[in-house]
Formats: C-alpha cells, sequence, structure tokens
C-alpha cells in the first residue's frame, strides 16, 4: 500500500497547545495590575487565547499590638494590617511562547507562579 498523504485541506502538523495558568501575588496593587496588563497585552500581540485577570480575593493579615514596650501607662493598642491581592490569568497557548511571553519586566514585589497542564 502507498504511503499516506495528506489531502488539500487537512493541516500537516498539529500544534500541541497547552493550558497555562499564571498566578501573580502581590501586596502594591499597582504594580500587580501593571504585570497583569503587560501579560496580557504580550498575549494578545501573539494572538493567544486569554482568560482574565480573575481577580481573587484579598488576605488581609492584621496585628493588633501594645503601643507601651513594658507594660505600664495607659493601655493604648497599634493595629497593623497588610493586604495581599491576588490574580489568576489562563493562556491557551504552544509551549514555545509560554517563554516569550513569560519574558517581561516583572516589578519587584509580584511573585508570579506558571503551571502548564495539557489540554
Amino acid at each position: 500500500m502507498a504511503a499516506f498523504k495528506p489531502e488539500k485541506g487537512m493541516p500537516l502538523e498539529e500544534v500541541k497547545t497547552h493550558r497555562i495558568r499564571i498566578t501573580l501575588t502581590s501586596r502594591n496593587l499597582k504594580s500587580l495590575e501593571k504585570v497583569c496588563t503587560d501579560l496580557i497585552m504580550g498575549a494578545k500581540q501573539k494572538e493567544l487565547h486569554v482568560t482574565g485577570p480573575v481577580r481573587l480575593p484579598n488576605k488581609n493579615l492584621k496585628i493588633t499590638t501594645r503601643k507601651t514596650p513594658c507594660g505600664e501607662g495607659s493601655k493604648t493598642w497599634d493595629r497593623f494590617e497588610m493586604k495581599i491581592h491576588k490574580r489568576v490569568i489562563d493562556l491557551k497557548s504552544p509551549s514555545e511562547t509560554v517563554k516569550q511571553i513569560t519574558s517581561i519586566s516583572i516589578e519587584p514585589g509580584v511573585e508570579v507562579e506558571v503551571t502548564i497542564a495539557d489540554s
């Protein structure tokens, strides 16, 4: 039997796409939003399917301490609070373009976690 010949409308080689989830975490909201927009603009320039950014609930870390170190005097308290903001971006793209998209300059204080899954 002869070798298989693809017809006109059939693709020769199908590129394997991956589901990519990028999780961004930061205490500074402005730098987090800047990194999100940079990632999305880079992905849209490459004509990829982008979902997000999905805004996840903030984590509010609170600490209440006494103002006086010795414990004497009026009982006054300090309340400190730190908010941690989180965003999730989902992409569908080949594995080669992932490195190009995530190679943007990332603001200091923003943590990036990339999870790749087959689709």
